[in-house]
């Protein structure tokens, strides 16, 4: 490994410790200033095309990385500094302590009977309509969320930075919150929104089946069945409508030993999604070992993506 070779790794780790310990920043979160960003170029060039979409995705994604580039060529030959950046990068495009800490909130908020509290509560979770859904239904959009985010906002980021470093966390984190922005399938953004959607689904490709794989890998540590999350991943995950939810969510359902899928109520419309998973519908105490399982699927691929690093800076030496 060159001189500067751990530095990626150990940026990465300590990113995902800095996470851990703090959450989210509580003041001028970068990934909100880039929402803000997008909202105001979307406000001025929005179309109902296809073509108008592509375009506002790639000024913003190409604005995103092109920043990941230049911070990496101003760190470039002081290692400590890359540490320090790649830290700092690695923390503020994580969700991981935040997913799992709204997700046992809820799940507290659901066992108390609390109902008022879990549907305001819902929204920092996912995109389902609060008002539709009973304590039954926000139990699965809890777990359902804790799952596919997992990959989302922890797997797919860290190993994208482990490939690609700064300009793969930033450019990755863009695309990523482009697709919750305007990826929807509803009237105003089924055109515009189409090429962030897409290349969401590119992007996570790889990445959706890591974290599957690692689901299935730490279901025993929450009292699950690796074999029964294989199986599910293997046998439901294709009949679901998003290539990279699928297997996520197909594979946590086998993981946890509960049935997601079913009617699926946004705001904008309403989705029958697929029955993943043989078991029963998810109650509050498995959404509380969901989000005990999100946080060892994070460890795990903060651990792979500092050995992924390794291995790419060995690389670049030969």
């Amino acid at each position: 490994m060159r001189a500067n070779g751990w530095a990626r790794p150990a940026g990465l780790l300590l990113g995902t410790a800095a996470d851990a310990l703090f959450g989210d920043p509580r003041r001028g979160h970068p990934v909100a200033g880039f929402g803000a960003l997008a909202l105001a170029l979307e406000r001025r060039c929005y179309a109902d095309s296809r073509r108008a979409g592509a375009g506002y995705t790639a000024v913003l994604v190409g604005a995103a990385t092109g920043v990941g580039v230049l911070a990496r060529r101003a760190v470039a030959g002081r290692p400590l500094a890359e540490v320090a950046l790649t830290a700092t990068a690695t923390w503020a495009v994580l969700g991981g302590a935040s997913l799992a800490r709204h997700g046992t909130a809820l799940a507290v908020e659901l066992t108390d009977g609390d109902l008022d509290a879990a549907r305001s509560r819902l929204p920092s979770l996912c995109g389902r309509d609060p008002e539709a859904l009973d304590a039954w239904g926000m139990a699965r959009a809890g777990t359902e969320s804790m799952a596919e985010n997992t990959s989302d906002a922890v797997v797919a980021p860290l190993l994208w930075g482990a490939v690609a470093g700064l300009p793969g966390l930033l450019g990755y984190r863009a695309v990523n919150t482009l697709d919750a922005m305007v990826g929807y399938r509803s009237a105003r953004y089924l055109r515009f929104g189409w090429a962030s959607a897409r290349l969401d689904d590119l992007v996570n490709l790889l990445p959706a089946r890591v974290a599957a794989l690692l689901f299935a890998a730490l279901a025993s540590a929450v009292g699950g069945s690796p074999q029964q999350a294989l199986a599910a991943w293997r046998r439901d995950a294709g009949a679901h409508p998003s290539p990279n939810a699928g297997p996520v969510e197909a594979a946590a359902a086998g993981a946890l030993g509960v049935g997601l899928g079913g009617r699926t109520v946004y705001r904008h419309g309403v989705e029958e999604r697929p029955r993943l998973g043989s078991g029963h519908p998810p109650a509050p105490a498995d959404l509380r070992r969901a989000a005990r399982l999100s946080r060892l699927v994070g460890w795990a691929a903060a651990g792979l993506a500092a050995v992924l690093a390794g291995g790419v800076a060995a690389a670049r030496k030969r």
